[in-house]
């Protein structure tokens, strides 16, 4: 794809700790803003070829299919609504989540959506000058979530997330 959005974070647990809650597809809505619930649509809970579907509010929603389990390692999601693909402004996109050692107990997990746009040349000029810096924070705040997550087992509402940036620069 032409386009990736990545961010890394370090999460206050053991890598083996962090598959685990990686792994399991239902939970998105504890950890990416804006989704409200979650329904694994398949047989398969997790693996190659299990599907979620991910509610918005408004009642959106979006389906999310494993194209890569890489066990232990991580994940790649494709994105997409029913049989219809991507979802506007999308012709392609998938999030793929990686995890690593960070050392002493601790686990890098890097977070990237890779997509490629509709629209051509406008599209193109749209992402240049108003989605860039929207679709990289978004992406950051999914990552920031997730490690909120991870280490709390507390869901991540909207008003958690201005904390969770502060305490991120903080660290930076």
């Amino acid at each position: 794809m032409k386009h990736e959005a990545t961010s890394r974070v370090v999460i206050n647990i053991s890598r083996d700790l962090a598959w685990n809650k990686l792994k399991d597809l239902s939970v998105p809505h504890h950890y990416v803003p804006g989704v409200k619930d979650c329904k694994i649509t398949t047989e398969k809970q997790s693996g190659l070829g299990a599907s979620r579907r991910v509610f918005q509010a408004g009642g959106r929603w979006l389906d999310e299919t494993v194209t890569e389990w890489n066990e232990g390692v991580g994940l790649v999601l494709r994105l997409h609504k029913d049989t219809k693909g991507a979802p506007f402004p999308f012709s392609k996109a998938s999030f793929r989540y990686r995890i690593e050692d960070a050392g002493h107990g601790k686990t890098a997990l890097t977070t990237s959506l890779m997509f490629d746009l509709r629209m051509g040349a406008f599209g193109r000029f749209m992402y240049q000058r108003f989605l860039y810096k929207f679709i990289r924070g978004m992406v950051r705040d999914i990552a920031l979530s997730q490690k909120h997550f991870y280490e709390t087992e507390s869901p991540v509402t909207a008003s958690d997330l201005p904390e969770l940036r502060a305490v991120a620069a903080l660290e930076a």
